[in-house]
């Protein structure tokens, strides 16, 4: 029988707001890329085929199903942008006292969401 410690996995590690943003920050970056790639192609390729393929792309961006992928997009974008900064802060050799960095865990998803709210509002309230 070999005296070697056992790798760790997901039933020894305590699960904490920091491994919930570090997943979250790879489901956003994943879901930037392949949804939003999509639409963004989608919306060059409508641009550039003129008017009748444009109006069929605003149609369907102005719809609930096209709202709730651009809000969707939105909130991955500001959810990966905040995790990023709290990355960013951490590579520089700040935040990894523990109550800081589950300070910043916390608070990171929450003004992802404010952020997400607030950039609506400018764009409805306008």
């Amino acid at each position: 029988m070999s005296n070697r410690p056992l790798s760790p996995h997901l039933q020894i590690w305590k699960w904490g707001p920091h491994m919930l943003v570090s997943i979250l920050h790879r489901v956003t970056g994943d879901g930037l890329a392949l949804v939003g790639l999509g639409v963004l192609l989608w919306w060059l390729g409508a641009m550039a085929s003129g008017p009748e393929a444009y109006e069929t792309f605003a149609g369907v961006m102005t719809s609930i199903p096209g709202y709730v992928v651009l809000v969707g997009l939105t909130w991955a974008f500001f959810t990966h942008m905040m995790s990023g900064l709290r990355h960013f802060v951490l590579d520089i050799g700040a935040g990894y006292e523990l109550q800081t960095n589950k300070l910043w865990s916390m608070l990171a998803p929450v003004i992802a969401i404010l952020l997400t709210i607030a950039f609506w509002a400018v764009i409805f309230l306008k």
